[in-house]
């Protein structure tokens, strides 16, 4: 079992962000990578919203700056699952991967969360080509363009509206003949003379051109079962977001929705964890937020361990003996 000072779950932007501030803080944070590091990031064909990059650069050499960066400092990096922790009974909390058990005096959860998959033929063929789960970072690639969008709550119509900003028209397609988005956004939605829909279908799966991307997509009709193909451009998925919040059990507090609640510190209702990034915000959901929440939550995990550094070292002591 290894003892460190700072373990952090997960390695999206907000992980890697933590674990460049907390290596320059000297602490020498172990990053547990996950399957894939970088998370969502790793996936986005090109990022032309992050400041400092003017001509934009992709998912995975953003990723891999930040962990270079962070590793110049002394972050330790395993591409390892976590499998269980227990917080129960305050620091040092105990964490076990598959492949290793860990204790750490302060813990940092950027676990992130997952867009939900519509689970058809050419979806993940086409992710980075032409579907898409963030309007606000890949709009830009469909100027002029004629696109779809699934979904029917307030996120569909909210990147609805914003894509009209590039695209030359936004078919909202929706399984039923009514939306839950809220009203006023709805009406929003009526209003815009970009924004068409399609009632009572559902996509059964996505076509792509000798181009490799996106041409069109097959629909269902949902009350008489009848199958169209309708051309699109691009597929932009809105039908919700799953936090990665199953490892922790009851031991964190989550809201209704299951993100883990934190307090401007970015604390959880455990002293000594904290939680940054999508698995904690599920509004934003970008690069750049993600980004200040993962320095905040370093700067509150920094200032936390020097405030108990008295107590930490009698508890290592204690142990060692």
């Amino acid at each position: 079992m290894k003892k460190e000072r700072v373990v952090i779950i997960g390695s999206g932007p907000a992980g890697l962000t933590a674990a460049l501030y907390t290596a320059r803080a000297q602490l020498a944070p172990v990053v547990i990578a996950g399957a894939q590091l970088g998370g969502q990031v790793a996936i986005t064909h090109e990022i032309e919203n992050y400041p400092g990059f003017p001509d934009g650069l992709s998912g995975p050499e953003l990723v891999e700056r930040m962990k270079e960066h962070a590793e110049n400092f002394g972050a330790v990096f395993e591409f390892d699952l976590v499998e269980s922790v227990d917080f129960s009974n305050g620091t040092p909390f105990h964490i076990k991967t598959m492949g290793e058990e860990y204790l750490a005096d302060a813990v940092i959860i950027t676990i992130g969360a997952d867009p939900r998959k519509l689970g058809v033929p050419g979806e993940e063929e086409y992710t980075g080509t032409g579907v898409s789960y963030c309007g606000t970072c890949d709009g830009f690639f469909f100027r002029g363009k004629d696109i779809v969008v699934v979904g029917g709550g307030d996120s569909a119509l909210e990147e609805g509206i914003f894509l009209t900003r590039f695209a030359n028209s936004v078919n909202v397609i929706h399984r039923r003949d009514e939306l839950r988005a809220g009203i006023q956004l709805q009406t929003r939605a009526f209003k815009n003379e970009k924004i068409s829909f399609t009632w009572n279908a559902v996509v059964d799966e996505i076509l792509g051109g000798e181009n490799g991307g996106v041409n069109a997509v097959r629909l269902k009709d949902t009350v008489t079962g009848e199958e169209t193909l309708h051309p699109t451009d691009g597929v932009f998925i809105f039908i919700g977001h799953d936090p990665n919040n199953a490892v922790f059990g009851d031991q964190i507090a989550l809201n209704e929705n299951g993100y883990i609640i934190t307090d401007q510190r970015y604390r959880t209702n455990v002293e000594g964890v904290f939680a940054a990034g999508e698995i904690q915000d599920e509004i934003w959901r970008q690069v750049a937020t993600s980004v200040g929440q993962g320095t905040s939550a370093a700067m509150a995990a920094i200032q936390w361990l020097e405030e108990h550094e008295a107590e930490l070292q009698e508890l290592d002591e204690v142990a060692a003996a």
